[in-house]
C-alpha cells in the first residue's frame, strides 16, 4: 500500500547500462512539502535515480508513484505535466533571451500564433514576487550573475507548474551569498508545498538545507536518516564504507625557484577583452589558488597558459622558458600536467575506450610502443594499473569511457595527469562533481605533488578548496587579478566579496 502523504515513492526501480549496475532495487519515498536530499558516491546511482523521476531513463524494473498512483514517465514532457522537473547543474539558457524569454520557451501560450509578452513578463513578475527571486524579466540572460540564472532555470520549471523540484548539484558554482540566496527561495518554495529533491556533494550544505537525507552506495540505498540524527562524519561513512578526512593535511609549504610567470597577459574574442593584464606567478613547491566567480576569465586563462588559445599580447614562462603562443604538443613536452574544467570537451574522447583515453597525449611515448605501433598489452597493463591507484568503477579497461559517471571519467584523466613527472600541474576545477572519497583522494594527490617540489595551479570555484589548499591566493575578478592573499588572512565571506568585486583591491603578497 503506498502512502498518500508522500509525493513519490519507488519500489525495486533497477537500471543497467553496458557493464554497470546503476541503480539496484531502490525504494526511496519523497515526502510532501520536504527537502530531501540524496547523496553519495560517484557512480553511486544518484543520477540515474533522478533522470528517471523525470522521466529521461526509463526502468529496466520496479515501479514508481506519484500521489499514491503507479506512474509512467516516457519523456520529460510527461514528468513535467505530472509536475516534476529538475534544473541541471549545467544551465540551459539562451544568452540573448531576456529572462521571460527563457521562461516560456516551449510553454507558450499564444493567440492565433502571436505571443502576448505583456502578459508573459507579469506572469514571471508574479512568480518572482511570491517567491522571493529579485530578477528583471525583461533583462537578458548574458547580463545576469551566474546565481540569477540558475534562479530563472528554478522560475522555468516552476512556470510549468512543478510541484516537485529536482536540483542537481546547484551550489557548484555559487559564492556564499548566493548560496544563502538560493536557500533563502527554496525555504519560501517548501513553505508554498513545494517539494525540492537536493543532489549534492556538499555535507555542511545538505545538513543545513535538507529534512531529511537518503544515502546510495554503488547502485543501492544505504539508508535515509533525518537530518537532526546525522552528521557530516556520518554521512561520509555511509557514503563511502569508511572513515573519510575532512581537513586538508599538509606541513609548510618548502617554496623553491618559480616555475609559472605570467606578465601582463592580454586576450579577447570577438572583439572582447576578456583578459585585461593578468600578472601571477606560481613557484616549486606551491599550491597557488586562484577564486574567482565563473566567467571572469579562468578559462580562458588556463587554455592561453597551455596553447589552446593565443594571447593578444603578455608572455607565458615556464622555468624562465618562454612559451607563448606555442602550440598545445610542444608545451605538454615542457612537463604540463592539465586537468580541464570540461572533461568532455577537452579531457576525454567518449567514444574511446578507458585505455584509449588513458593514453592520449602520450601515445606516441617510446614506453607504449612495439616497433612504429602501440603496445596494446602494456596499455592494458598500464590502464589496470590507474583503475586499482585511483578506484575507477569499471569491469574492464575496453569500456567506453562515455558509460561511466562523471567522477569516474575525471578520475582517468586525473590518473593520466598526475602520472608522469610534470613540472606544472593546472587542475581546473579537479573536484567539480566528486564525491567526498574522491575529493579527499585528489586533494592528496594535488598536496602529494606540491610536497614532491612540483608548482600547482588551482582554479576552483569552491571556496573550502581554495582556503583549505591554497599557499597564496589570487582573486580573478573582469579578466585580471585583483587580490592577492594569504589563506590566513581572509575569511569565506570576504574572499566571496572581492569575487563579486564588491572590495577593494587586496595588497599582493
Amino acid at each position: 500500500m503506498v502512502s498518500r502523504d508522500l509525493v513519490i515513492e519507488t519500489k525495486g526501480l533497477r537500471k543497467s547500462f553496458p557493464g554497470v549496475l546503476a541503480n539496484d532495487q531502490i525504494d526511496i519515498d519523497i515526502r510532501r512539502g520536504e527537502v530531501h536530499a540524496i547523496v553519495g558516491e560517484n557512480g553511486a546511482g544518484k543520477s540515474t535515480l533522478m533522470k528517471m523521476l523525470c522521466g529521461l531513463y526509463q526502468p529496466d524494473a520496479g515501479e514508481i508513484f506519484l500521489n499514491g498512483e503507479k506512474i509512467e514517465l516516457s519523456d520529460p514532457g510527461k514528468a513535467i505535466k505530472l509536475g516534476i522537473g529538475m534544473v541541471h547543474q549545467h544551465f540551459m539558457l539562451i544568452p540573448r533571451f531576456s529572462v521571460t524569454e527563457n521562461i516560456i520557451l516551449g510553454a507558450e501560450n499564444s493567440n492565433r500564433g502571436v505571443l502576448n509578452f505583456k502578459k508573459a513578463h507579469a506572469e514571471v513578475e508574479e512568480l518572482c514576487k511570491r517567491y522571493e527571486f529579485d530578477l528583471n524579466p525583461k533583462e537578458l540572460v548574458a547580463d545576469l550573475s551566474v546565481g540569477e540564472q540558475q534562479r530563472v532555470e528554478i522560475l522555468k520549471v516552476l512556470y510549468r507548474g512543478a510541484e516537485v523540484i529536482i536540483m542537481d548539484e546547484p551550489t557548484a558554482v555559487l559564492v556564499p551569498q548566493e548560496v544563502d540566496e538560493l536557500f533563502k527561495n527554496l525555504k519560501l518554495l517548501v513553505e508554498a508545498g513545494k517539494t525540492v529533491i537536493f543532489i549534492s556533494h556538499k555535507l555542511d550544505e545538505v545538513l543545513e538545507i535538507s529534512d531529511r537525507i537518503t544515502v546510495l552506495r554503488r547502485g543501492q540505498k544505504i539508508g535515509t536518516v533525518n537530518k537532526e540524527d546525522t552528521n557530516k562524519k556520518h554521512l561520509a561513512e555511509m557514503m563511502v564504507g569508511r572513515p573519510v578526512l575532512f581537513t586538508v593535511e599538509k606541513g609548510e609549504a618548502d617554496v623553491e625557484g618559480t616555475v609559472l610567470e605570467i606578465n601582463d597577459l592580454h586576450y579577447s574574442e570577438n572583439g572582447q577583452a576578456i583578459l585585461n593584464g593578468v600578472n601571477f606567478e606560481v613557484k616549486a613547491g606551491e599550491i597557488y589558488g586562484i577564486a574567482g566567480v565563473e566567467g571572469n576569465g579562468q578559462t580562458e586563462l588556463v587554455e592561453t597558459i597551455v596553447g589552446l588559445r593565443k594571447p593578444a599580447s603578455g608572455s607565458v614562462k615556464l622555468l624562465g622558458k618562454d612559451i607563448t603562443g606555442k602550440e598545445v604538443v610542444d608545451i605538454r613536452k615542457e612537463g604540463i600536467g592539465f586537468v580541464p574544467e570540461d572533461r568532455h570537451k577537452r579531457g576525454l574522447v567518449l567514444p574511446m575506450t578507458v585505455a584509449e583515453n588513458s593514453i592520449l597525449g602520450k601515445h606516441n611515448s617510446k614506453d607504449l610502443k612495439k616497433s612504429l605501433l602501440l603496445d596494446y598489452k602494456k596499455i592494458e597493463a598500464l590502464t589496470k594499473q590507474y583503475i586499482t591507484d585511483y578506484d575507477i568503477r569499471v569491469s574492464s579497461p575496453q569500456v567506453e569511457i562515455g558509460n561511466l559517471s562523471g567522477g569516474n571519467q575525471q578520475k582517468v584523466i586525473l590518473a593520466r595527469e598526475f602520472s608522469g613527472e610534470p613540472n606544472l600541474i593546472i587542475a581546473a576545477q579537479p573536484t567539480r562533481g566528486l564525491d567526498v572519497g574522491a575529493i579527499e583522494f585528489v586533494r592528496k594527490e594535488l598536496v602529494k605533488a606540491r610536497d614532491a617540489g612540483k608548482a600547482v595551479l588551482l582554479i576552483s570555484a569552491d571556496l573550502e578548496e581554495v582556503m583549505a589548499m591554497s599557499d597564496r591566493i589570487g582573486v580573478i575578478y573582469n579578466g585580471r587579478i585583483t587580490s592577492e592573499f594569504l589563506p590566513e588572512e581572509v575569511d569565506h565571506q570576504q574572499l566571496g566579496h572581492y569575487m563579486l568585486g564588491s572590495e577593494k583591491e587586496g595588497a599582493a603578497k
